[in-house]
């Protein structure tokens, strides 16, 4: 009786696990359908996608949830993502910086991309060398490419180009 019960769930999971991946093939066909049907959509994921880091499901995740992204100066792209630091002063005691608020799932969204940046994106990569040589912690460093990617991302749709390395 055991054998065939765990033949049962085996079969139904299979078949779950299935039907979730045919699901989430179909949510990202629909994803690239909605980007590609407005050319200026299309145009702006395309500038996202240049940038060393981010992927086609970052790329997307940063267009549904920063629609606004391109008309914003660098100081509201890093509040709006949750990633320009705050500090609470009260009288004499002055507390380290720390980031809130904002949308999280912008934030979320930027987390692996900086994790791919801060290894394979020369520009960002220096940036996160430099910080983590300074002392700073690595969540601290990985923050600040974050930040970096959607100021970078907010710059380069604003000014309607793809992302090219600095030149040494």
């Amino acid at each position: 009786m055991k054998t065939q019960n765990l033949a049962f769930t085996q079969r139904q999971t299979k078949a779950r696990i299935d039907q979730v991946s045919r699901q989430l093939k179909a949510l990202q066909v629909e994803i690239e359908a909605q980007l590609r049907s407005c050319p200026h959509l299309a145009r702006n994921h395309d500038i996202l996608r240049s940038i060393p880091g981010i992927g086609e499901i970052a790329a997307a995740a940063i267009l549904i949830e920063c629609p606004e992204i391109g008309t914003l100066g660098k100081k509201q792209a890093a509040s709006l993502a949750g990633l320009a630091p705050m500090t609470r002063p009260s009288g004499k005691w002055q507390g380290k910086a720390f980031i809130q608020g904002g949308r999280k799932f912008l934030r979320d969204a930027l987390y692996m991309p900086a994790l791919v940046a801060a290894r394979f994106n020369p520009d960002l990569a220096r940036k996160y060398k430099v910080l983590t040589d300074a002392g700073k912690p690595p969540k601290v460093a990985l923050a600040a490419i974050m930040r970096k990617l959607i100021e970078l991302a907010n710059t380069l749709i604003m000014q309607d180009r793809k992302w090219t390395p600095k030149r040494a």
